[in-house]
Order: structure tokens, then sequence, then C-alpha cells
């Protein structure tokens, strides 16, 4: 024990880590279940290869842990809080080859430290071993590169497949370690080597049951991640809101200081590269080939295309590394009390819920809805219950009910991988239905007086029931409309 007091005291920048995961750590219990994580949940309770709109890594994880430790939403968190300290070890690991000590232990707290590492430890998503598999990748192919050894283009070659099996994006990676061999003039040579090569053919390989899942589905999931998007962004339309949306989302996740750190050295290096056609040194080149592709190639995109939150997350491991190079003490005092505000904040928000969420996207109310559509099954006998928002209500009414809970399929619309669960809806058919809607704004109480059109081609009368509301803190703070629908016909 005197030992571990002794580590501690010597060495702050683990304490600060310690102490910011413990506080998240002490908060999971609290963390009710976001539709995120009821949506990956349903992924690990109907294994498969792939899925519709993402790999399916987080499923299979989902599943291990709920397994084990049992189906609660503490078992879900504790996947998430698990998978992302084991990030930010790695993330130590990496950033111990670039940085002094004094620079790592800035680095690793700016790290610990961050909103987005916060949100990756709470809420299921795809990054959750996309930024683990990330961040393995590089310590591999730096070990490979740097070092020499060769085993490693293999072992960089696997993690990069699993960071592909977690999330698209990570193909990234790939195009980082091209960019890096071609524009270093130290290792161009990688380019004839055949353990680059090895590399890159080994990570194509470990995403196997992705493309196997596609082909059997006609490559679904790969039309839907590109076409949707390519459109949007052929539209080219300039949207100040996007752009200033962007920044609004980055400043959050990674807080005011390091996001402007950000944008300074990225200046820099871009500067330099364009103007005075300098290339930083190789390790350098390497951060910087990792970071570049993806924080500016995203922010590039953000006036004319709106660009989740979560998508630019993959570049901060090398960012953060890089930032810890330039932040002084100060700077780093300014950042941690802003994280430290931050997190109170947040904190008082779960425990409370103090600031009521004009969305879906939150973690009050569902079981709460479930239980109140359970007695309106008890209410109308021999019904099932199904809902029109893609996943969200459907995958959070799935995980608190017995029932099988269908979603926006059942009259005839696109349900994302709800159309791929093998459900024969011919056997609901002259059966009733409760449609659940919600009422994101939840201005009133009163019904909605109007319902989906396509209601009434599926079924023969629709009749709207009292809405449903959630109390949370002795507060109406939800609302779903209710609508029964009786003698349900599925249309081929």
């Amino acid at each position: 024990m005197d030992s571990i007091k002794t580590l501690l005291k010597n060495n702050k920048a683990i304490s600060w880590v310690l102490g910011f995961q413990l506080f998240r750590l002490i908060l999971l219990p609290f963390m009710g279940l976001m539709p995120q994580d009821a949506y990956y949940y349903l992924y690990g309770q109907n294994l498969s290869l792939s899925y519709f709109d993402h790999p399916g890594m987080i499923g299979y994880i989902l599943r291990i842990f709920t397994d084990v430790f049992g189906q609660s939403i503490f078992s879900i968190k504790l996947a998430d809080f698990v998978i992302t300290s084991f990030t930010i070890i790695s993330f130590y690991k990496l950033a111990s080859y670039f940085l002094s000590k004094q620079k790592l232990q800035k680095a690793i707290i700016l790290l610990a430290s961050s909103i987005f590492i916060s949100i990756l430890s709470f809420n299921s998503t795809p990054d959750v071993p996309l930024l683990l598999f990330w961040t393995l990748s590089l310590i591999c192919l730096y070990k490979a590169i740097f070092e020499e050894k060769k085993w490693f283009w293999v072992l960089g070659g696997i993690a990069m497949g699993l960071a592909f099996d977690s999330k698209y994006t990570s193909l990234l990676l790939q195009i980082g370690l091209i960019a890096f061999v071609i524009f270093s003039n130290k290792y161009r040579k990688l380019l004839v080597s055949p353990w680059l090569w090895v590399s890159l053919i080994i990570s194509v390989a470990v995403t196997f049951p992705v493309w196997y899942w596609n082909y059997q589905n006609e490559f679904a999931s790969f039309a839907f991640q590109s076409s949707e998007r390519t459109s949007s962004i052929s539209e080219f339309k300039i949207s100040p809101k996007k752009f200033f949306g962007a920044i609004g989302h980055q400043m959050f996740l990674l807080l005011p200081i390091l996001f402007l750190i950000f944008i300074t050295f990225t200046y820099k290096y871009v500067k330099r590269a364009v103007f005075l056609f300098k290339i930083p040194q190789a390790k350098t080149l390497f951060l910087l080939a990792f970071f570049i592709p993806t924080f500016v190639g995203f922010f590039i995109l953000t006036p004319i295309y709106w660009v989740k939150l979560n998508w630019m997350m993959p570049s901060y491991i090398t960012g953060i590394i890089l930032a810890g190079m330039f932040i002084n003490k100060k700077l780093l005092k300014i950042q941690i009390i802003f994280s430290i505000v931050f997190h109170v904040l947040v904190s008082l928000q779960i425990l409370f819920y103090l600031v009521p969420i004009k969305s879906d996207d939150t973690w009050v109310g569902w079981k709460e809805l479930a239980i109140e559509t359970e007695k309106l099954q008890e209410k109308y006998p021999n019904t099932f219950v199904f809902s029109n928002d893609n996943y969200k209500t459907s995958a959070c009414l799935n995980f608190f009910m017995d029932d099988k809970v269908y979603a926006q399929n059942i009259i005839g619309l696109h349900a994302l991988h709800f159309d791929y669960l093998g459900d024969d809806l011919s056997t609901l058919n002259f059966k009733n239905g409760l449609f659940i809607d919600s009422d994101k704004r939840f201005k009133n109480k009163e019904q909605k007086k109007k319902y989906h059109p396509l209601l009434n081609s599926y079924f023969d009368n629709v009749t709207e029931l009292e809405p449903i509301i959630i109390k949370v803190n002795g507060k109406e703070s939800r609302k779903f409309w209710v609508f029964y629908c009786t003698n349900y016909h599925e249309k081929k």
C-alpha cells in the first residue's frame, strides 16, 4: 500500500487518470439505458457476421459482458468502461514512444480528462472498440516501422482488421499508413517491402466476415454507408450552421484548450508542408499521418455536410500526443479546470436530470415506458408493439420487455438492422398492434390527433389512445403518443 501511495505521489498524471476513471466508475450505476446501448445489445442478442449499419464488434462485446455479468444496464456500461480503460492504457504505451516523461504525463492527462473519453465510457457505440483497436494498430505499426520488428507487421494487420470490424472509418488507418510511407524519405523504401503488403493483406483478410455478410445481403451495409453520404455531399450546399455546429461539437468533446491546440499545430504543419515544402521528421510525420486525414478531412466536409461529432475521434489519439508536445503547464491547468466543471455538470444532470432533453437520445424514461406499454397489452390482449423512429424506441422496449417489439418495417419502411433479424411478419397477420410514437418536443399532454398515413394501409382501423406521460424526479419529462391498430395484414 505504501508503494502505491509513493507511486501516486511521484506521478501526478497517474493520480489524475485514476481520479477521472474512479469518477466515471462511480457514475456507472446511475446511468440509464441509452438507445444506442439497447440497439447494439440487440446486435449481440442476434449474432451475425456483420450488421446493416455497422460491423458487429460492439455487439459481440456487449454479448460477452451481458452473458458473464447478466442482462443489465450496468453490464452494458461496464463493457464500455472496461474497453475504454484499455484504450487509455494503450494510449499511454503509444505516447511513451514519442514523448519525454514530462510531456507524456501532460498527454495522458489531456486524454483522460476529455469529455469524449467519458462518452465512450458511458455510451455503447462502435467507436468504443474502434478507438482501442486503432490505438493497438498504431502501437504495432510503430514497432514494425521504427523498431523493425517484422512480426509486428502481422499483428498490425490483425489490429487494423479488427478496427474495421468495429467501424468502417478505420479504413483511414490503411490510408494513413500508406501516406506516411509515401511522404517519408527514410521509410519510402517500405513500398517495396513484402511486410508492408502482408500487413495490408492480413488487415483485409480479418475483415472477411463483414465482406461476406455484405455479399450475402447484396452489399446493403456498404451501400447504406456510402450512397447516402455521397448524395448529400454531391449537392454541395454551403451551410455555416453545419460548420459552426461541428466546431461546437469538437470544442465540447475536446474542451476549448485542447481543440485550439489541435487547430494551432495543424495550421503550423500544413503551412510548412504547403508553402515551405518542409516535411516533419519521421516520428512526427507518423503521428500526423493518422491525424490529418481524419481530423482535417472531415473538417473540410463540415461546410457542406453534417459531420457527426464522433467521426473525428480516431484522430484524437495521435492528435493528443502531438498536443502533449505543445501544451504548457498553465494551459494544462485551465484544461483540467474546464474538465472538472464539465464533469461536475454532467454528473448533476445524470443524478438529478436538471435540464430536460428534447430528444430520444436520452437515458431516462425507457423502463417506465416499457412498464406502461405492458399495462396496455394487458388491457388490449393479443397485441404486438412497434414504433417508427428507425431503432430507438423499438430497441429500448426490446431491452425491457419480454415480448418482441418491432420497428417501422411493420408498415413497410426500412428499419435498419430490424430488417435483417429474420422476422416473419406474416405471423402477425390478423393481430392487433400498439403503435408507440415519441413526442420529442413534449409541449403539452394532448393527443396527436393524426397518425402516420401508412398505418391505414396495414391495419383496418386506427384509434388514438391517451398518451403515455413519463415522470422523472416528479416532473413530467417525456411523452409518447399511442395508437391502437386492429387487424394487421402484411403486404408482400
